[in-house]
């Protein structure tokens, strides 16, 4: 089943993880928007903008140091046909963006289809007081 990605990060959360942006790419610190601005990007080079959609929002895990994500999985409507809001599935990165081995894999492990072949690596979480922009 063809999906579309609805990917939600909460800009209220101040923390900051630390891993590259594609595999092979050096890890640089990423926070909230900075984390949009990646993904917005990644989709756009991976050819999958149509079908992502990145917002600021809500992701859950407010109470501690972010930066949080969450996926909602929909499925791809059929030619002619308009999409609706029921999702099929669901993911959150609460707490764990630091285990991923890129930032992404949140569009990748998401996507009906994957893009490359997952492989993951243990990152850190910081809390620096202005991380500077990959």
């Amino acid at each position: 089943m063809a999906r579309r990605l609805v990917i939600t990060v909460c800009y209220r959360e101040p923390g900051v993880v630390v891993l590259p942006v594609e595999p092979g790419d050096r890890a640089c610190r990423l926070d909230a928007r900075a984390i949009v601005k990646q993904l917005l990007a990644l989709a756009e080079r991976q050819g999958v903008a149509n079908r992502v959609l990145v917002r600021e929002g809500c992701a859950g895990g407010c109470s501690g140091a972010g930066p949080n994500v969450s996926v909602a999985i929909y499925p791809l409507p059929a030619p002619g046909e308009r999409s609706d809001q029921i999702a099929v599935r669901w993911k959150t990165y609460v707490y764990s963006l630091s285990a991923l081995d890129c930032l992404a894999r949140v569009i990748e492990e998401n996507l009906d289809e994957p893009l490359a072949s997952p492989r993951r690596r243990r990152g850190q979480s910081v809390r620096p007081s202005s991380p500077p922009g990959c």
